[in-house]
C-alpha cells in the first residue's frame, strides 16, 4: 500500500517542477528580449554620455519598456514646434540604435509645462496639448526621415496633463518641458 501511495505523489512532485515547452520557448523569449533591451540601453546611455551629464537626457528601464528622456529645451527652443540644431544633433546620435531594436514600437510622448502659450504660436496651436503633439509629430517625422520605418513609430501628446513635477517652480516646468522616446513591445 505504502509503494502505490508513493509512486503516484512523486510522480506528481517529478512533474509539477516540470514546465511545457511552449512555457519555456516563452520564457526564453522573455530573456532574450531583456537582453536585447539591455543592449539598447547601454549603448544609447554610451551615445548620449554627454547629455545625460549636463542633465538633458534621462534613460531608464522598467517594466519591459525603455525610455529615453529629452528635458526641456534639447529638441525644442521655447516657443518653437521645430526641433532646433542640438535636438537634430542628439537624436542623430541614436538613429542607429532605434533602428537596431526592429520588434519593437517607438513611441515619442510630447509634454509640456502648464505657462501659456505665447500670442504668435498661439494662431498655430491654440493649446499646449496641440503644441505637445505638434512637437512629438516632428521627432516622428525626423526619425521616419533618418530611415526609422514607420510602422514601428506613433507620436502623441500630453500638454501640460501629466506633469512629472511642480509647475510652481522653473525648476519643476523645465522637468515637465520634455521628450519621451518609448521602446515597447510592438502589441502595445
Amino acid at each position: 500500500m505504502f509503494k502505490k501511495t508513493l509512486i503516484p505523489v512523486l510522480l506528481a512532485a517529478a512533474l509539477g517542477g516540470c514546465v511545457s515547452q511552449g512555457t519555456y520557448n516563452q520564457e526564453v523569449q522573455t530573456a532574450n528580449t531583456y537582453a536585447a533591451q539591455s543592449q539598447a540601453y547601454q549603448a544609447l546611455n554610451a551615445k548620449l554620455q554627454q547629455e545625460i551629464q549636463a542633465d538633458q537626457v534621462r534613460i531608464k528601464e522598467l517594466q519591459g519598456r525603455l525610455t529615453v528622456t529629452l528635458i526641456d529645451e534639447i529638441v525644442f527652443s521655447s516657443g518653437s514646434a521645430q526641433m532646433n540644431a542640438k535636438g537634430r544633433e542628439t537624436l542623430e546620435k541614436i538613429v542607429a540604435t532605434l533602428q537596431s531594436v526592429t520588434d519593437k514600437r517607438i513611441v515619442v510622448r510630447g509634454y509640456t509645462d502648464n505657462e501659456p502659450i505665447g500670442y504668435e504660436l498661439r494662431q498655430r496651436y491654440p493649446t499646449n496639448w496641440e503644441l505637445s503633439t505638434a512637437r512629438s509629430s516632428d521627432v516622428v517625422r525626423f526619425l521616419q526621415a533618418k530611415g526609422i520605418d514607420p510602422n514601428r513609430l506613433e507620436a502623441s501628446g500630453f500638454g501640460e496633463y501629466q506633469p512629472v513635477a511642480s509647475n510652481a517652480t522653473p525648476a519643476g516646468r523645465r522637468e515637465n518641458r520634455r521628450i519621451e522616446i518609448v521602446l515597447t513591445d510592438m502589441n502595445f
